[in-house]
């Protein structure tokens, strides 16, 4: 699996609110559904040339194991450079199988239980020698299934539902039992660990911490230089790779914050650069021998409560605080400038633009700062000479955590501060670098705080446990019951995908009225892009092969 609910050091901020409304710039008509288009100049494999250097900019990687629970998007990104890329998807979400690896895969249920057959190309091994066969595929399964409670897995549910792994006809024919049906089986496969880097919990946890295990990955790149302090990278084509050469001689990672990624394109320093706002839209606007490209998105962005936080256990005050935001004004200063609306984002686990979304948000969370204010003071916390509230002596006073040094976060970070001390509520902005994020995720170092998720497959109902699971390790607030946690896990197991989707929603309803989180809004996609680079840009599902990026003729 290249992880689904991955999180990013936020691009743009917002806040959260109102059940029906839209997110919309001024004088943009609003859509029923957001943006699914893409733009990344789609292109075969002949029509792009050989030769050339990619650079882009990336960022410091903490854990680089894309299977554990504190990795992040940028390492989910990396990974997939130099490692296995067995299942990718189109644009649409359409899974695509590469031959590289499974030449061919077969999907049977038998008294009810489903077998999932993958035979593998016999040439597929890994840089270090090891054949990548039925024990990659077992030791995948092992390392993430829950099982050992040490391995620090991102999405134990879905592999817990396996039975057992074994071999077919032969080595290279991995067969897996499942126990019931899973319709959504193949983000589990999509990637592959090496056997050695699963062998024991240590070196699943601690192997690829702040480095890289390039005789451990596979595929047309691998790592020939990594600079952990500053993320800097170098790619090139691999030597021991059996498929089709890999267009480009290099890509170049540069680790470089948001502003500087910007500067550095402008410079013509960079092939790539994104943006989600306005004035960095204008930056990467007319730059000499580069275009924008934009689309839809699979980005999810939230304001986070950290439900362990002391003054945040309290349900009470969570729920006056969501009340009391109004992402309808964020979203305005967000996307001013852009041309650009959409409906407010009403899951978290679905896309307005695909099939079995609902605003699940619209029926638990209003936007009600009356009722907000009521709420605190049926909870015992009264408002102060100066407006703050206090109880007990202590006053209601949380810090929001702000990364990164964009001009558009932080007029976001006081509207938000803005928008609860209305409520008796302070809130202290603490900025740091956004090299800080993935400490803050990992060690829940926050008691607020904005964060962005991007899904790397379509299956938005098989991460309710992510977001609602109170023993999942990438519930990033800490929040969730018992009983919802069974309730997620026998949704698992219903083999319908209609009916297994309606009770996602079912489910979400019921995970948000824990109040520890609220979806914002996803924005578009926006890149700044050198002229004739083919297979990057806004993608949505899409993910284009590593061979397969380059420019084209």
């Amino acid at each position: 699996m290249i992880r689904p609910v991955a999180f990013v050091a936020l691009l743009t901020l917002g806040l959260a609110g109102c059940g029906a409304a839209a997110t919309k710039a001024p004088d943009t008509p609003v859509p029923s559904a957001a943006s699914g288009a893409f733009d990344y100049n789609p292109q075969p494999y002949e029509n792009i040339k050989d030769g050339g250097t990619l650079r882009v900019a990336g960022a410091v990687i903490e854990q680089g194991n894309t299977f554990h629970a504190d990795a992040n998007l940028g390492a989910a990104r990396f990974w997939f450079w130099y490692n296995a890329d067995a299942i990718t998807y189109s644009p649409d979400g359409a899974v695509q199988y590469n031959p590289d690896y499974y030449t061919d895969v077969k999907t049977e249920v038998a008294g009810g239980n489903q077998k999932v057959t993958i035979t593998i190309n016999d040439k597929a091994t890994f840089n270090d020698g090891t054949p990548i066969d039925f024990h990659a595929v077992e030791a995948t399964w092992k390392a993430n299934n829950g099982s050992d409670k040490d391995f620090y897995a991102s999405d134990t549910i879905p592999y817990s539902r396996i039975t057992a792994v074994h071999a077919g006809a032969n080595d290279k024919q991995a067969v897996i039992e499942f126990k019931g049906v899973n319709a959504w089986w193949t983000p589990l496969f999509s990637t592959l660990l090496h056997p050695k880097a699963a062998a024991d919990a240590t070196t699943f946890n601690t192997a690829y911490l702040k480095k890289v295990e390039p005789q451990w990955g596979a595929g047309p790149y691998t790592v020939t230089a990594y600079d952990p302090a500053t993320g800097n990278a170098t790619f090139e084509r691999n030597p021991k790779w059996w498929g089709k050469p890999g267009k480009l001689d290099k890509r170049i990672i540069v680790g470089l914050e948001t502003q500087a990624a910007l500067n550095a394109f402008r410079n013509g320093e960079l092939d790539l650069a994104s943006t989600g706002g306005a004035d960095g839209l204008k930056q990467i606007t007319g730059v000499t021998n580069t275009g924008v490209r934009r689309g839809g998105s699979p980005f999810e962005y939230f304001l986070f409560l950290n439900t362990k936080s002391p003054l945040l256990t309290d349900i009470a005050v969570r729920k006056a605080i969501l009340e009391s935001v109004d992402r309808q004004q964020i979203a305005s200063i967000q996307f001013q400038g852009l041309d650009y609306a959409e409906p407010l984002p009403g899951s978290a686990i679905f896309y307005s633009f695909q099939k079995g979304y609902h605003d699940n948000v619209a029926e638990v969370i209003k936007h009600d700062p009356e009722a907000a204010r009521k709420d605190l003071d049926a909870a015992g916390w009264t408002a102060g000479s100066d407006g703050i509230r206090a109880k007990g002596g202590q006053k209601l006073q949380l810090s929001y955590t702000l990364t990164g040094d964009d001009p558009l976060e932080k007029a976001t970070a006081n509207a938000f501060a803005a928008q609860l001390k209305t409520l008796g509520v302070q809130v202290d902005i603490k900025s740091v670098s956004e090299n800080d994020f993935d400490s803050i995720v990992s060690g829940r170092k926050f008691d607020l705080f904005l964060a962005g998720n991007r899904s790397l497959d379509p299956f938005g109902a098989r991460y309710l446990d992510s977001f609602y699971g109170s023993t999942s390790n990438e519930n990033l607030t800490g929040s969730g019951t018992p009983e919802l946690d069974q309730k997620i896990k026998d949704a698992a197991g219903i083999a319908d995908p209609d009916t297994q989707i309606a009770k996602a929603n079912e489910l979400e309803r019921e995970g948000l009225a824990q109040y520890a989180f609220l979806p914002l809004y996803s924005g578009p996609s926006i890149y700044g892009v050198s002229n004739g680079l083919s297979n990057l840009g806004a993608t949505i599902f899409g993910t284009p092969l590593p061979e397969t990026v380059g420019w084209q003729k």
